[in-house]
């Protein structure tokens, strides 16, 4: 095995201490004004970004860091979570984009788990979600012409996942993603009269997940863009609430998903983007002349992109070798113009290939591979990422790189569960949660091995928050193929995780499980780590966070008690 470099210059060591970025995008009626979140501070923290010269200017200084933030249309506002440590509980709160004191929206209200937030163009209607053991609560509030928020008033209350709300161009009308009739992640969509509060127009089709994307940003017109599953694979839609009509563009002869983006500032025009295998590409869709135009843009993840002004695309991307910077693209042919973002230089890293191997019950699971310099077999990282609906593509990833400086081959799955490979993909572990990502991890194992990238008593598991379950569920349930495990942040007891998390988490978990640990107890203790630690021979290393509320530590805690017990 290479010995590992441990020099103040290594490679790997400078991946890890490059800042960088993982969100940016620029507000939609003031292009000139960003929001950006990067370490550029030593932890992630909130930016004002001038998209004309670059400059980032620190806007939040919390201790543990913030990611999530929203900008305003108008580019007058941040709005962001006021937590305690990172635990994801607290109150929505604002600050100007030229920095100052942060405003908090709901002074009056128990603290809770922000679900969502969307804010009319017009920038005259701000509507948000809360979670609270009560459930989920949706409010609008009115915006004054400086932008001052007005009296709260509450919209809709569910005790069921909510996903999502949306506002047209001028807050006439909130649209929200609804799970109470699926009672599972399936939502269906729900539009209001935001001035009387009345239920206007429902769309849902049993069987099938709707989701909202965005709402025309012309004037008047109160069409949302949307996603429906239907057809196996996600396909665009537009939907007017009011008359009821939908247009699907089903886009037959198109492989893998395609997924609506983002409407030109005329509504003429979509950006769209194909997800095939986990490989991303855009296009952009005429809705006149009904022309789709795939654009050649440089390869890699995107992790956001949106028109923008002068003919232009900017998209959010990174790869294996470079990490995420702002791209503006030609919109019409999608070529590289300039870099508008980029963190600070970073060594570049080895690129990963996307390759496929058989599974049980006839799946094909698709997978990224890198390995060392050299000749195998190696030692090898198997990573299983979170979610579980979620999918790995391919970005740029630095303790990936780590493994691959060091002589260890890399193999990063898409499991029975990951999105983007169609509804029946996705949705068969649900209701048995572990059982089919185990035999994908099985699987895994034995194509490394069968093609001489691993040795079969070298290959090691590696995944946080559902990936740290998975590997920990590994370890496990098939201990005669693991030499070891790393899990953080992640989850070993589905009862106790219940009791402790955070109320978005908390009506995931149900619509995950079909129900309660209450209502299902077999079917959470079947598919908890917890139930196996007896058979676990491998060593395993588990880092935790003590205020995290998505992955609590009390069912942390009390699994390393029991493997303490156990002697293992």
């Amino acid at each position: 095995m290479k010995q590992p470099d441990l020099s103040p210059d290594a490679p790997w060591k400078r991946r890890f201490r490059a800042w960088t970025l993982v969100a940016a995008s620029v507000a939609s009626r003031e292009p000139s004004r960003g929001i950006a979140t990067a370490n550029r501070s030593g932890v992630y923290q909130l930016y004002a970004w001038d998209v004309a010269s670059g400059e980032l200017r620190q806007l939040t200084f919390a201790e543990t860091g913030k990611v999530g933030g929203s900008l305003s249309p108008d580019g007058r506002h941040i709005y962001y979570l006021d937590d305690e440590q990172g635990n994801e509980i607290g109150h929505l709160v604002r600050v100007p984009y030229e920095g100052g004191e942060a405003e908090d929206v709901t002074p009056d209200l128990s603290p809770y788990a922000l679900g969502a937030l969307a804010i009319s163009r017009d920038c005259n209607t701000l509507a948000f979600t809360t979670a609270t053991r009560e459930g989920f609560h949706t409010y609008l509030a009115p915006l004054g012409p400086e932008g001052e928020v007005g009296e709260r008033r509450l919209l809709y209350h569910t005790t069921a996942l909510m996903r999502g709300v949306t506002l047209s161009y001028d807050g006439a009308i909130a649209v929200l993603g609804l799970t109470e009739r699926s009672k599972s992640t399936d939502s269906d969509l729900a539009a209001f009269d935001t001035a009387s509060g009345d239920r206007i127009a429902d769309l849902y089709v049993e069987g099938a997940s709707i989701g909202i994307t965005r709402t025309s940003r012309v004037p008047g017109d109160e069409r949302v863009l949307c996603t429906t599953n239907e057809s196996g694979l996600r396909r665009p839609l537009i939907w007017s609430p009011r008359s009821g009509e939908r247009v699907d563009l089903a886009f037959d002869d198109v492989a893998g998903e395609l997924l609506p983006v983002d409407w030109s500032d005329d509504a003429r025009r979509l950006l769209l983007m194909q997800v095939n295998e986990a490989v991303q590409r855009l296009a952009t869709y005429d809705l006149d002349s009904g022309e789709l135009t795939w654009l050649d843009h440089p390869s890699g993840m995107i992790i956001g992109a949106h028109f923008a002004p002068e003919g232009e695309i900017y998209a959010l991307m990174s790869d294996s070798a470079r990490p995420q910077r702002v791209l503006a693209l030609d919109a019409g042919t999608g070529a590289e113009r300039r870099v508008l973002l980029e963190g600070e230089p970073a060594p570049e890293g080895a690129k990963f290939r996307s390759v496929s191997y058989p599974s049980t019950n006839g799946a094909r699971i698709q997978a990224w591979l890198a390995t060392p310099g050299g000749k195998g077999p190696f030692p090898a990282i198997l990573e299983v990422h979170g979610g579980p609906t979620a999918v790995t593509m391919q970005g740029y990833f630095p303790r990936s790189q780590m493994w691959l400086d060091h002589g260890w081959a890399v193999l990063s799955i898409n499991y029975r569960g990951s999105t983007t490979f169609g509804r029946d993909f996705e949705k068969c572990i649900e209701g048995d949660l572990g059982h089919w990502e185990s035999d994908d991890m099985a699987a895994g194992h034995a194509w490394l091995v069968e093609n001489g990238v691993a040795r079969p008593d070298e290959v090691f598991l590696f995944g946080g928050s559902y990936g740290g379950y998975l590997t920990l569920l590994g370890l496990g349930k098939l201990p005669e193929l693991w030499a070891g495990g790393m899990a953080w942040v992640a989850i070993a007891d589905w009862k106790l995780m219940y009791e402790d998390q955070a109320e978005t988490l908390r009506r995931y978990q149900v619509a995950l499980f079909g129900g309660t640990p209450d209502e299902l107890p077999e079917a959470h203790e079947r598919a908890s780590p917890v139930s196996y630690a007896d058979r676990v021979d491998a060593p395993v290393l588990i880092i935790q966070g003590r205020n995290d509320t998505r992955c609590p530590s009390r069912q942390m805690e009390a699994y390393e008690e029991k493997m303490r017990e156990l002697g293992k």
